[in-house]
């Protein structure tokens, strides 16, 4: 994958870094030369020093053949209008944009763009940490809607099967490890003691789950 990022702080350098481990091929934009010294020693891809949203800035990029895009620059305002020029002007295949206020998130995404909220997620993240202590997450999806997360079986559940955990109609264990070996779960199977099951859930039913699972 072709991608451009916008931004080179440290969570642009960070994407960047996870990307190329991917074998993706990554140009950097910033407006300020010296943020890519944020970058690895390692790093393999191009800096191109401009402003985001610039189209010639752009094109020296080579966002005319990119995959993918993000701008993920201290500006909410700027990530929306680089995210719209490479998706309207460009016509970027899949694009996104990181904003701080978690207000504009929904305007942003009825615009048509695909955002993240880093404050809304971290918040939303600490909230899960506090409340959950049982449950851990290991992913989203879409905006946040699904999580998959993961869950030690204890010895009151050891002993039941799948389909007797009676889980709500928003939850599904799509896998379950036992001694380090993975398995994919049928309605019969019964769950042991230490066993790790890999759920997808609706983010509304976390209480419920961790109710059944204590």
């Amino acid at each position: 994958m072709r991608a451009i990022v916008v931004g080179c702080g440290r969570v642009g350098s960070l994407l960047v870094q996870l990307l190329e481990q991917d074998e993706h091929q990554v140009v950097v934009v910033d407006k300020d030369a010296g943020a890519f010294r944020r970058l690895d020693a390692g790093f393999r891809g191009r800096t191109v020093t401009g402003v985001g949203f610039d189209r010639d800035t752009l094109r020296e990029a080579g966002i005319e053949r990119a995959d993918a895009f993000a701008a993920v620059t201290s500006g909410d305002n700027s990530n929306f209008v680089a995210a719209s020029v490479a998706r309207d002007t460009f016509r970027v295949p899949t694009v996104v944009a990181r904003i701080y206020d978690p207000q504009r998130e929904q305007i942003y995404r009825r615009l048509g763009i695909r955002t993240i909220s880093s404050t809304a997620w971290g918040a939303q993240k600490l909230k899960r940490l506090l409340e959950h202590t049982d449950l851990h997450g290991r992913a989203e999806l879409g905006n946040g809607e699904v999580e998959l997360i993961e869950a030690r079986i204890s010895s009151l559940v050891a002993g039941r099967s799948v389909r007797d955990l009676s889980l709500p109609n928003e939850a599904l264990v799509f896998a379950v490890v036992r001694a380090g070996q993975a398995l994919i779960p049928t309605p019969g199977t019964i769950l042991e003691e230490g066993d790790t099951v890999h759920l997808s859930v609706d983010r509304t039913a976390i209480n419920t789950l961790e109710s059944l699972l204590r």
